[in-house]
């Protein structure tokens, strides 16, 4: 039988996976994370408020941990801040030798600032530097919002030599702004005298939402222009983000980073499970496969990948002229990308803010257990 997520490592693509619990770290059997990274070629681990949450409602592996931070009289924000840096400190530590093999490209382990953050500047640059010196790990990535208030706090975090993964990237747009964020930042962390070889940085680009909300608009059209483009504007989006990737680090500006020691700023597919059954259910993996990316993959979409993937080789370069018609084809039907991608962002921040109170609903209860008064 063909290993294919062999396959897809083989091809340039970094495996990383979408979640993290006390009892993958903890635990046996082939959902742990000691098997994912000797079996599945898993090189990294993303984390969210949704997936902590998750995490926490799950099992009994929190409550010592929970019952101590009562006794000390935490309240909710300390406790999630105590509980997430642990488990993502003994994550990194876990990548480790992965992260040492691969110069630091992958064996990264992400962890999010506070969502309700994301139009405070300030706030994520100060939670940002916590973070940073909490976790204590230098394979750490701080997920930091591509909000407009977000961009200068990347720009900043990574003058200071603090690793970013960005997330929340929908738009074209946006995206070029993410990276010129992080390449002002470097700028800014080589005339610090910051060694810009330290630094690592990915731009979580958003797939299936898009298809999500695109594909309702095209539903509502009962027409057989918009009946055809369902299920191509995420992929011709994402193709297009990899054109600009190439623009963007293949620039002189670049290259006089490069040779002093910086890293490209790697683009990494996020949001790659597939939301619509009509769909098969690798398809933002197949259709997304160029080297030198990531595609952070819950459990089922890795699973699914080792079963059944469709790998072609790279599916990426060279359809970029495809890619602009999709999206040219989307606009003739009235549908506007700049109106979505906007909705998009600001449903993700709402999203993410309704995990964290859930994630902070889930702690709350936990401090307040019986005996923990």
């Amino acid at each position: 039988m063909t290993n294919h997520l062999a396959e897809l490592s083989e091809l340039g693509v970094s495996i990383w996976l979408d979640d993290l619990s006390r009892e993958r770290l903890e635990g046996g059997g082939a959902q742990s994370l000691s098997s994912l990274l000797a079996e599945d070629h898993v090189v990294g681990v993303t984390t969210n408020p949704s997936i902590f949450a998750s995490a926490l409602s799950e099992g009994t592996r929190y409550d010592a941990d929970l019952a101590a931070l009562a006794a000390d009289g935490d309240d909710v924000p300390t406790a999630i801040t105590a509980l997430t840096t642990a488990d993502v400190r003994s994550a990194c530590d876990r990548f480790l030798d992965v992260f040492e093999r691969t110069g630091g490209v992958d064996g990264r382990v992400s962890i999010e600032v506070d969502p309700y953050l994301a139009h405070d500047t300030d706030a994520t640059i100060a939670q940002a530097r916590e973070l940073w010196q909490l976790v204590d790990r230098p394979n750490l990535l701080v997920k930091i919002p591509a909000t407009p208030e977000g961009l200068p706090a990347i720009t900043e975090a990574i003058a200071e030599g603090i690793s970013v993964n960005v997330t929340l990237i929908f738009s074209l747009d946006r995206y070029r702004a993410v990276a010129k964020a992080y390449t002002d930042g470097l700028e800014r962390a080589q005339l610090a005298g910051v060694e810009l070889s330290s630094i690592h940085s990915v731009a979580s680009f958003f797939v299936s939402r898009i298809d999500s909300a695109v594909d309702a608009r095209l539903d509502g059209l009962d027409d057989d222009d918009a009946r055809a483009l369902r299920g191509e504007v995420a992929i011709a989006n994402a193709r297009l983000a990899y054109e600009a990737f190439e623009e963007i680090f293949g620039t002189e500006r670049w290259e006089a980073l490069a040779a002093a020691g910086a890293h490209p700023q790697r683009l990494l597919w996020a949001s790659t499970g597939v939301k619509d059954p009509a769909y098969p259910d690798t398809r933002y993996v197949d259709e997304l496969v160029v080297e030198g990316v990531v595609n952070t993959m819950p459990e089922a979409t890795l699973r699914a990948v080792a079963d059944h993937a469709d790998l072609h080789g790279d599916t990426v370069r060279g359809r970029y002229a495809e890619a602009r018609e999709v999206l040219d084809r989307l606009e003739r039907l009235g549908i506007s990308y700049g109106e979505i991608m906007d909705t998009l962002e600001t449903e993700g921040v709402e999203k993410f803010q309704q995990s964290w109170d859930q994630l902070s609903e889930r702690v709350r209860t936990g401090l307040q257990a019986p005996g923990r008064q």
